[in-house]
């Protein structure tokens, strides 16, 4: 390579200059880069690699950046990475003729050209394009980091994606596979007759979540605003509309703490489907996984750290009443009320609110001693009430509900309920909610009036699903933080 990672300021500095001096040369002799608006490009590297009969002896043209070069007198190799990938070019003098050539012998590490030439194999049997022509589309003024020992800094690599993403193949091939899992997404919701659409970001109200928002202000109406926190409600009043199947992914917003888990804005895939419950959407989140990772990753087996997922298998059901029953030996079904689940919670070390009562007491067992276990995926069942302010009650017990979470590799992936389409029900639950937040819980939800007069109108028995998509793109990659499946996340300014 070009540069030693080594390198001391002033030396780095002094190459620096010498770019900007090449630049100038050019400027100064009519050959710009930058003056440069358009280049034809008609195959792309992966394209060449994977069709090798059918381009070999044809002419192509190619752009894309030098990441290598190999000087050798007379004729000369350079590597150029494109959007799919790297390919070799042969450069000639006796091809290009000795001002050509001798301008190529000035292109650095990192500059931006295009090259048409014939396709062809080297004696080491590397498939190679030979330049016809080679033209300098893009001057790179700064240094790119050596593989293996540059851009090591993981903070770095996050604030300088461009630079991550041209080192650094893993990289861009994790953001490849996001984008084929989004789309393998839309393709399986698609073909089951969903209906795609786009909710506010700016709301008056945010709800559908327990999460504390991001707050703004609209100048013109002169009114506090929020940034979403969830796609539920909007989706639900489109199901009272009259649409049947719809599905939104989009970004959504939580002024929480970040981790390897949490980012402030990340995206979610919420659906809502009429004529169905959360039995039908254990169905589909199932289903769609399966068929989403198999398309990606071309098995069904997800290697994650130390764990093999098998997702060939069905995954396993178990309430949240017996998974806590199973980690801790404690039934909440023996427990007579909210004072005897304070006590437990005190003997078992579980942390509380005054305000908390049986079921938030039952969650909060579940978090501390159950969820970490969940390794190979899990549908928990059956939440209490008071944490599932939008879940319809079980028939056979109105103090549960039917809502399910998935877990897998120890972490929540989904989120699932018949849905909650009593009006009446819904205002007791929201003024339930309202009283949290007057005891200080800032992640309440408020109520909604609109969506209560939605809900009076009539909405069918439906069932809804959310996904974070950031926690699956983790989970079918292998990345161990969600920072590594987020192009750009959220940085605090140097």
């Amino acid at each position: 390579m070009e540069q030693d990672i080594t390198l001391e300021e002033s030396d780095l500095n002094e190459l620096l200059k010498i770019r900007r001096q090449k630049l100038t040369t050019l400027q100064q002799s009519d050959k710009d880069p930058f003056g440069i608006v358009k280049y034809d490009v008609d195959a792309k590297s992966a394209d060449i690699a994977n069709n090798f009969e059918s381009y070999e002896g044809k002419k192509v043209s190619i752009a894309g950046r030098i990441m290598a070069k190999r000087l050798m007198g007379k004729a000369s190799f350079c590597h150029i990475l494109d959007s799919h990938g790297k390919i070799q070019a042969y450069i000639a003098k006796d091809k290009l003729g000795e001002e050509v050539y001798d301008e190529f012998k000035k292109f650095d590490i990192g500059d931006i050209v295009g090259i048409t030439g014939e396709v062809f194999k080297t004696q080491k049997q590397e498939i190679s394009v030979r330049a016809d022509s080679i033209t300098l589309l893009s001057k790179s003024l700064q240094i790119l980091p050596e593989k293996f020992h540059g851009l090591k800094d993981q903070d770095l690599r996050y604030r300088q994606r461009y630079v991550d993403l041209i080192v650094n193949d893993e990289v861009r091939n994790t953001f490849i596979k996001r984008s084929k899992i989004i789309k393998g997404i839309r393709t399986f919701l698609d073909n089951r007759d969903y209906l795609e659409v786009e909710t506010p970001m700016l709301q008056t109200i945010p709800g559908g979540a327990s999460a504390r928002p991001f707050e703004t202000y609209h100048n013109t109406l002169k009114l506090d605003m929020f940034m979403r926190i969830a796609l539920e409600l909007y989706l639900k009043r489109l199901i009272v509309g009259g649409f049947d199947r719809v599905y939104e992914i989009g970004r959504v917003f939580r002024n929480e703490g970040m981790s390897t888990r949490h980012n402030p804005e990340f995206t979610m895939l919420e659906l809502y489907e009429a004529y169905t419950d959360y039995h039908g959407m254990m169905e589909l989140t199932e289903s769609l996984i399966k068929t989403v990772t198999a398309e990606v990753n071309g098995t069904l087996d997800i290697k994650y750290g130390e764990h093999t997922i098998d997702l060939s298998k069905d995954f396993e059901k178990i309430s949240m009443l017996d998974a806590v029953k199973q980690h801790t030996g404690v039934d909440f079904n023996q427990v007579a009320d909210t004072d005897e689940a304070k006590k437990l919670a005190k003997e078992y070390h579980v942390t509380f609110e005054t305000h908390h009562k049986k079921g938030d007491i039952l969650n909060s067992f579940f978090e501390k001693f159950v969820e970490d276990k969940l390794i190979q995926p899990t549908f928990i069942l059956d939440h209490p009430v008071e944490i599932s302010p939008l879940t319809k009650r079980k028939p056979n017990d109105p103090n549960y509900t039917e809502r399910f979470e998935l877990f897998m590799l120890g972490k929540e992936v989904a989120n699932a309920y018949s849905e909650l389409n009593d009006p009446i029900d819904q205002r007791v639950r929201f003024e339930h909610q309202e009283e949290l937040r007057a005891h200080g819980d800032e992640e309440a939800n408020a109520i909604d009036e609109d969506f209560i007069m939605a809900l009076s109108y009539g909405m069918p028995p439906t069932g809804g699903l959310g996904i974070g998509i950031d926690r699956l793109v983790m989970m079918i990659t292998g990345e161990q933080s969600i920072r590594d499946v987020i192009l750009f996340p959220t940085m605090k300014p140097l």
